[in-house]
C-alpha cells in the first residue's frame, strides 16, 4: 500500500479507508503489500512452522550444489563435473549447460565439482565461479568460466590437498560487499591431522575472501585491504575466518551480508555459526574445540578467543552424521517465515530452523524433515527454497506451512 500525504480536509476519510482496508483485505493481498515494501508480516514462533517438500526433478547424478540465476533457472552441479539447468516452467534440461569433467578428480566420495555461483553481472557476462578438486591429485581449486566456453577456465586460487580425499569444503558465494567467499576443509582424515584449523599459514580449514574484479601483480584477484590477516606475519592474507573442520555449505544472508556456516563435526556435535560482516578474523575453534566442547587441548591457545556456534546438535549415538548448511529464507510465499535460517543433516534429514531474537541470542526448533540425503539447500531468484538429494538424484521445492505447536513444545534458545 503506497504512502500518501493527506490533506486536512480528507484526513478523516483517509483514516476510514485505511481501517476498512486492514479489515477487508484478504491474506494474499496482505502478503503482496509486504513484498512491495510495506511493513513486514510479523514472524511467527518457529514451533508454528513446518517444511513441506515437493519433488520437481529426478535423474540427477550425485547433485551437490545449486544456485539461482536472474532468468529464473536453477543451476545444479553434479559431482562428476557437469552442470544441469532446471526451470519451474520447463523442468530439468536433458543436456548439461556446462561440462568440466575432464578437469575434475572424483576419486573419493567427497571429491568432485563442489560449488558454483554466478557472477553478480552474470546476465551480461555469463561468468560462473566454481570450486572443485582438480586432477591429478585432488588440489582444491577456485576458478571462473564462461558458461558457454568450458575450455576458457581461469584458475584463481588453489590449495594442495593430496593426502586424504575428504574435508574439501567447496562452497562459493558472493557477499553483499561484492567479494567472493570460498570454504575449504581442514585436509581430511580425522582429528585435524595437519593441525590446519588453527594454522594461519594454510588455507585449509578456512573461509577466504577475495576481490575477483581486479588483478594484483601476477594474481588474477586482489586481497581486500580490510581482510583481517593482511598484515599478520606468516598468515595467508586471503583468510577471512579460521578454525573450521569441513564447512561443506555456507550462505550469505542477502539482507545483512552475514555468513551462516554449517561446519561438519568430528563425531560429537554438528554446528552452525553465524558471522556478521564486522567479525572478519573470527576463530571458530577447530580443532581446539568441536562446537563448544573442547576437542584437542593441545590446539587451544592461552587467552584464545573463540566464536561459539549459534546452534549445535548431537552427533554421537544419534541418526545424525553431517550437517548440511542452508540459507536464510527471504522469499515472499511465506512472509511469516522470513529471516529464518533453515539447515539439515545428511543422515537424519531433520529440518533445523534458527533465528536471531530481537532481544539478543537465538531461538531454534526442529520443523519437520527434508527428503533423503540432503546435500544442498539454496534459493531461487525469488528467494524460495530448493533442496538437492544426493544418491536418489532429486531436486525438491520447499515451502513452509503453519501448524499448531505441540502441547508443551517450544523453541530452544541460547
Amino acid at each position: 500500500m503506497s504512502r500518501r500525504r493527506w490533506r486536512p480536509a480528507t484526513l478523516l476519510a483517509g483514516l476510514l479507508v485505511l481501517a476498512l482496508s486492514a479489515v477487508l483485505l484478504p491474506p494474499a493481498s496482505v502478503a503482496s503489500t509486504a513484498t512491495a515494501g510495506a511493513p513486514h508480516t510479523r514472524a511467527v514462533p518457529l514451533t508454528e512452522l513446518t517444511v513441506v517438500s515437493e519433488q520437481v526433478a529426478s535423474g540427477l547424478r550425485r547433485p551437490i550444489a545449486l544456485t539461482g540465476l536472474p532468468d529464473g533457472r536453477m543451476l545444479i552441479a553434479e559431482k562428476n563435473g557437469t552442470v544441469r539447468a532446471y526451470h519451474p516452467d520447463t523442468g530439468l534440461a536433458a543436456a548439461p549447460v556446462l561440462d568440466l569433467s575432464a578437469r575434475i578428480d572424483t576419486s573419493d566420495n567427497e571429491r568432485g565439482l563442489l560449488g558454483i555461483t554466478p557472477a553478480p553481472n552474470f546476465a551480461r557476462t555469463g561468468i560462473l565461479y566454481v570450486a572443485y578438486t582438480s586432477l591429478p591429485a585432488g588440489t582444491l581449486t577456485l576458478a571462473r568460466v564462461p558458461i558457454s566456453a568450458p575450455d576458457r577456465v581461469q584458475v584463481l586460487l588453489t590449495q594442495e590437498h593430496a593426502e586424504y580425499g575428504n574435508h574439501n569444503g567447496g562452497q562459493v558465494a558472493f557477499g553483499r560487499d561484492g567479494y567472493l567467499y570460498w570454504s575449504l576443509g581442514d585436509g581430511g582424515h580425522a582429528n585435524d591431522p595437519f593441525k590446519s584449523g588453527q594454522n594461519l599459514g594454510t588455507l585449509l580449514g578456512k573461509i577466504v575472501r577475495i576481490d575477483v574484479n581486479r588483478t594484483c601483480g601476477a594474481k588474477s584477484y586482489c586481497v581486500p585491504s580490510d581482510n583481517p590477516f593482511i598484515r599478520t606475519r606468516g598468515a595467508r592474507p586471503e583468510i577471512w575466518l579460521y578454525g573450521l573442520r569441513n564447512p561443506w555449505r555456507f550462505s550469505v544472508d542477502p539482507a545483512d551480508g552475514s555468513l551462516w556456516i554449517g561446519d561438519v563435526g568430528q563425531g560429537l556435535v554438528e554446528e552452525i555459526n553465524h558471522i556478521r560482516p564486522w567479525q572478519g578474523g573470527a576463530n571458530l575453534g577447530w580443532s581446539c574445540r568441536e562446537g563448544t566442547p573442547v576437542f584437542d587441548p593441545e590446539q587451544c591457545r592461552s587467552g584464545g578467543r573463540y566464536t561459539d556456534p549459534v546452534f549445535e546438535y548431537e552427533h554421537f549415538m544419534t541418526e545424525s552424521c553431517s550437517v548440511t548448511g542452508g540459507v536464510v529464507y527471504r522469499g515472499s510465499a511465506t512472509p511469516e517465515a522470513r529471516g529464518t535460517y533453515v539447515a539439515s543433516d545428511y543422515c537424519s534429514t531433520l529440518a533445523f530452523a534458527v533465528r536471531p531474537k530481537p532481544t539478543g541470542g537465538y531461538e531454534s526448533a526442529t520443523i519437520g524433515n527434508f527428503p533423503i540425503q540432503p546435500t544442498a539447500i539454496d534459493a531461487d531468484v525469488h528467494g524460495e527454497l530448493y533442496v538437492l538429494s544426493d544418491l536418489p538424484g532429486w531436486l525438491s521445492r520447499v515451502r513452509f506451512e503453519r501448524v499448531q505447536p505441540a502441547s508443551g513444545g517450544g523453541a530452544a534458545t541460547r
